[in-house]
């Protein structure tokens, strides 16, 4: 069964790829998830939740774009320039993946102070909300199409390499 560059680059160098690049990124958002929907509920913008808010949602937007910038040079460029997609499941599992980088930095940009900085808090838990609503929309259309068998959308393996795989 072939598998789109999106599973393949989890199922590889496990458990390290798998904690890099779903795990830290996914428990931090789901974190900033979950304390968003109390302090949308609550409306205490300076309590110890708010604070796990904040942290790591700091932390997920500074991480994840460091895991953009490496994708994008070891992955997407070699990729693009070498012809190795594997159909369109691939392009939008992989690039629905890296468009987490909008919403999550971001997150950070909103907590740094660098964007929305003289709004109130209504107004930044309403762009903060938005921004996590829109992160957990890209990252699980990537979820999706990465999970997908890229011949299912228009790819087919290239018979000599399986022949050779077969081989070897």
């Amino acid at each position: 069964m072939e598998m789109t560059h999106y599973m393949q680059l989890l199922a590889d160098n496990q458990p390290w790829n798998l904690l890099m690049f779903m795990a830290i990124p996914v428990v931090l958002a789901e974190t900033v998830a979950v304390t968003e929907l109390y302090i949308l509920f609550t409306r205490n913008f300076s309590g110890l939740v708010r604070k796990i808010n904040s942290i790591a949602g700091s932390i997920v937007g500074i991480y994840f774009i460091g895991v953009f910038f490496y994708l994008l040079y070891t992955a997407v460029i070699p990729l693009t320039t070498s012809g190795g997609w594997r159909g369109l499941a691939d392009i939008v599992a992989v690039g629905f993946y890296l468009l987490g980088v909008i919403p999550l930095g971001g997150l950070a940009l909103l907590e740094f102070g660098l964007i929305k900085k003289n709004a109130d808090q209504e107004e930044k838990l309403r762009v903060h909300a938005i921004l996590v609503a829109v992160f957990l929309v890209v990252a699980h259309i990537a979820m999706i199409f990465g999970m997908l068998n890229p011949t299912v959308i228009w790819w087919q393996p290239d018979s000599m390499a399986l022949m050779q795989g077969m081989t070897q």
